[in-house]
């Protein structure tokens, strides 16, 4: 077996795509199948099945890629470590919630493109789904979550902040000339919930169980801005990261609602596989990551 076959088999069994494979290894489809057809007439063995444009590992495949990602992890580990080639080089896939993207990343990011310019960066907004399954597989290297907590023993997760979740509607909504806010309020409410910073959205759809609050209308958005312009428009309640709606609120665009829960807060988790190696590229991001948000005092206190 080649380092080259079993790196073309790894990408095409992460992403179950020979063309997406190619396009992350900048090679042509047609080495990339030919590095995975050599391997498998090497080994004697079929290690995807083909239907059609769409491809799905077989048993053999999924017991070659746990060997194959330990394989790599060592290749790059050795060579780093006797190379003393550590200085942050190669790329990053990151996933992250909106609104960490909008309001926390930014500063994180210049100061790493600026000491690391020729490291690639790969944002993704995070979506719950499937994220522990991309850590594993080192699809995504580094994720954060804005929630409680995280169950996986596989998976390390440190806090780095914290962060208020508020309930917020448009200025001119009902539920403004109310004292209080209860929970209960919300029956009938149209309610509107983020596919991108979904982790605090499962605290909050708790809280509305817990209150027995089933009949409301719900609306399901991709993008924290458009659900922000859909609330100031005057559709419904939400509940968002404070910072992600304090400009909105300053300029009494929106307005943070007396919820009788009060502010719910929080952790800010910084994500990443137990097992895997820390590259100096990503020990040096996770460093600033700390060294920057920690740096908010809004953040360091629960």
């Amino acid at each position: 077996m080649e380092i080259r076959q079993l790196k073309s088999f790894q990408t095409v069994a992460n992403l179950l795509s020979f063309n997406k494979a190619a396009d992350q290894l900048h090679y042509a489809q047609s080495s990339v199948s030919a590095q995975v057809r050599a391997l498998e007439e090497e080994l004697g063995v079929h290690l995807f099945d083909r239907l059609g444009k769409k491809v799905q590992l077989t048993e053999t495949g999924r017991q070659l890629l746990q060997y194959a990602d330990k394989i790599l992890a060592l290749m790059n580990e050795a060579e780093t470590e006797v190379t003393e080639n550590k200085k942050p080089r190669g790329s990053l896939t990151l996933r992250i919630p909106e609104s960490l993207g909008v309001h926390r990343l930014p500063p994180v990011i210049k100061e790493f493109h600026t000491r690391f310019p020729e490291v690639e960066l790969h944002l993704i907004t995070c979506a719950h789904e499937d994220l522990e399954k991309d850590l594993r597989k080192g699809i995504t290297d580094l994720a954060f979550l804005l929630t409680d907590s995280i169950a996986a023993s596989d998976l390390v997760a440190e806090t780095i902040g914290f962060e208020s979740v508020v309930l917020v509607s448009s200025r001119d909504h009902p539920l403004t000339s109310k004292r209080t806010v209860h929970t209960r309020d919300l029956a009938g409410e149209t309610i509107l919930f983020s596919k991108v910073d979904c982790s605090y959205r499962r605290i909050f759809q708790k809280i509305l169980e817990q209150e027995e609050v089933s009949e409301f209308r719900p609306l399901e958005f991709w993008s924290v801005e458009a659900l922000k312009r859909t609330i100031m428009a005057g559709v419904g309640v939400t509940v968002l990261p404070e910072i992600a709606v304090a400009e909105e609120v300053a300029r009494k665009q929106l307005a943070i609602l007396p919820w009788s829960e009060g502010e719910i807060e929080v952790a800010l988790l910084m994500i990443c596989y137990r097992d895997r190696w820390i590259s100096p590229t990503l020990k040096a991001f996770m460093d600033i990551t700390k060294q920057i948000i920690g740096q908010n005092s809004s953040l360091n206190q629960p």
